[in-house]
């Protein structure tokens, strides 16, 4: 069975932090960011997951599934 490959990072590079430290751009905090290298796939999916919650909550979702 082939490994999987690494996630991609969500960076869009737009990275700035917000008031509550979460990037304009990726909606990750400061921690996912940081973490984001040394986090295997099943980390990086939850990630995702809370990203795209953000995004949502924010009325910033730029894609049309919760696939990202």
């Amino acid at each position: 069975m082939a490994q999987e490959r690494p996630l991609a990072s969500p960076c869009v590079q737009v990275c700035a932090l917000d008031d509550e430290d979460i990037c304009i751009g990726c909606q990750r905090n400061a921690a996912e960011i940081t973490h984001w290298s040394r986090m295997d796939n099943a980390a990086r999916r939850q990630v995702l997951r809370r990203c795209h919650e953000r995004a949502q909550a924010k009325g910033v979702l730029l894609c049309g599934s919760g696939e990202r």
